[in-house]
Parts: structure tokens; C-alpha cells; sequence
């Protein structure tokens, strides 16, 4: 299985870890905050309030309040997860990635709206843009790791790899932008061809 397009890490918590659950309790309680009240209002102390939980859980966690809001977004956005088979050619990891796209669609539609206000609020935030930079940076060099194993080759791509990592994510995120907002304009084909044509290849129809 390829990692997510941009990449995050493949280690996990053990699913008993406290620290663990701790934090994923934490977020949670944050994204209901958010829903209910706007990033602007939500505060540490309240989402210590409303989990139950200590200044010390919190700050264990989360370096201040921006660190803990930048958590809600790779939480509930669901990701790109292609499936690539080992040795796959270019071609068909741009096939896996648009196939896997198309089949989170549905799911980021779901959270879409809440996407988009948390992406807002982060422009108008110091804090949380540089934690976004940062979370960007790491998953971009990331899959720069992945491709460079997957295609040692880089002759064999269309474009230097760390550019094409960038170029991927911002197809992904951009489709589904556009998607949410004009369904009737962006269809399977049109992201199928759009990853394609990276490949230089003409797209296959779906189910081929």
C-alpha cells in the first residue's frame, strides 16, 4: 500500500497507550468546541474543562492551543490512500492515486465545511500557519523517501520528485475543492485524466 499522498508517518501508538488516548480524547473534545463555538473561541481551559482533564494532560499533549487545533484537521480529514502494487510503473501509481481519490470523495464531502473554516481561520493565524508549514514540510519529505524508492529512476518521472509531490497534493486537494463546490463539473474522467496526463498517457476508463 503506498503511504498518503502526502505523507504521514506509518508508526503507531499501541491501541492501549494512555498518552494516546489522552490526546485522541483531547482533539476530540476540541472539535466539538470548534463546532460548536468557532476556533476563535475555543480556549485550553475549557477543553480541559470538558475532558475532565488537567492543565499538566494538556500541555503533556499539545505545546499550546494552536499545536492542539492543528491536530483537528489530519484527524477527521479523511486521507488519500492509494493502493500500488510493488514494482508499479509511474503510470499506474497515478491510476491508484486518482482511483483513490475518487473513492474518498464521499467521505471529505462529510467534513468538507469544516475543512474549509478550519483552513480559513489558519490565514488569519500566525501560529496555526506554521504549524501547517511544518506539517507539510514533513509529509512532503516523506514522500519524497516513498517515491525515491518506489521509482529509484527519477528519469522516469515527469518532473524533479520533490516538485511532484507537491503537484500531486495540490491536485489532490484542489479537485476536491472544486468538486465540493461544483460536483456537476468534476467528474471521475476529469480526474483520471488529470493524473494521467502526468503519465503522459491517455486515461483507461474506470474498471479497466
Amino acid at each position: 500500500m503506498m503511504p498518503e499522498c502526502t505523507i504521514e508517518s506509518s508508526r503507531r501508538r499501541p491501541k492501549g497507550d494512555k498518552r494516546a488516548r489522552t490526546r485522541a480524547t483531547l482533539i476530540q473534545v476540541a472539535a466539538q468546541l470548534v463546532e460548536e463555538k468557532g476556533y476563535e473561541a475555543v480556549t485550553l481551559q475549557e477543553v480541559g474543562r470538558r475532558a475532565g482533564m488537567s492543565n499538566g494532560a494538556i500541555y503533556g499533549n499539545f505545546k499550546n492551543r494552536e499545536d492542539l487545533l492543528s491536530a483537528i484537521g489530519p484527524t477527521y480529514w479523511p486521507q488519500v490512500r492509494p493502493q500500488v502494487a510493488p514494482r508499479a510503473s509511474f503510470a499506474e501509481i497515478m491510476r491508484a492515486v486518482a482511483e483513490a481519490l475518487i473513492a474518498v470523495m464521499p467521505a471529505r464531502a462529510q467534513v468538507g465545511a469544516g475543512r474549509l473554516r478550519g483552513l480559513a481561520y489558519t490565514l488569519t493565524n500566525d501560529g496555526l500557519k506554521a504549524n501547517a508549514s511544518e506539517i507539510a514540510a514533513g509529509r512532503y519529505a516523506a514522500a519524497v523517501s516513498w517515491w525515491r524508492e518506489a521509482i529509484p529512476d527519477e528519469s522516469q518521472l515527469p518532473m524533479p520528485t520533490e516538485d511532484l509531490v507537491r503537484v500531486i497534493g495540490v491536485l489532490i486537494e484542489g479537485f476536491t475543492l472544486q468538486r465540493l463546490l461544483t460536483p456537476e463539473l468534476i467528474s471521475d474522467e476529469t480526474i483520471y485524466a488529470a493524473f494521467a496526463a502526468l503519465a503522459h498517457e491517455r486515461p483507461k476508463p474506470p474498471g479497466t
